[in-house]
């Protein structure tokens, strides 16, 4: 699997908040809060963990996971986990 770019991890986590949530995507920015801008719950949130976890192939922890606030937290944490991958 290729590595994605910032561009492409972005554009796939506004399609995910589009197609599964039907956030409107105008309102997905880095700086969106994933609970009180885009009114996702508690649950959406675990949702929206797998299925980026899925779509990228890398797993998210309990934790790690608790710190996700924003769409650029999530976008960095996949972007992190990117260049930790080999090749």
């Amino acid at each position: 699997m290729q590595r994605p770019s910032d561009q492409e991890i972005a554009d796939t986590v506004r399609s995910v908040l589009v197609t599964e949530f039907e956030v409107p995507e105008a309102k997905i920015r880095p700086e969106a809060h994933l609970f009180s801008d885009l009114e996702l719950d508690s649950l959406d949130g675990i949702d929206l963990i797998v299925a980026l976890e899925r779509r990228f192939g890398v797993k998210v922890d309990e934790e790690t996971a608790k710190g996700f606030r924003l769409v650029g937290d999530v976008c960095g944490f996949i972007a992190k986990t990117r260049d930790k991958l080999p090749g």
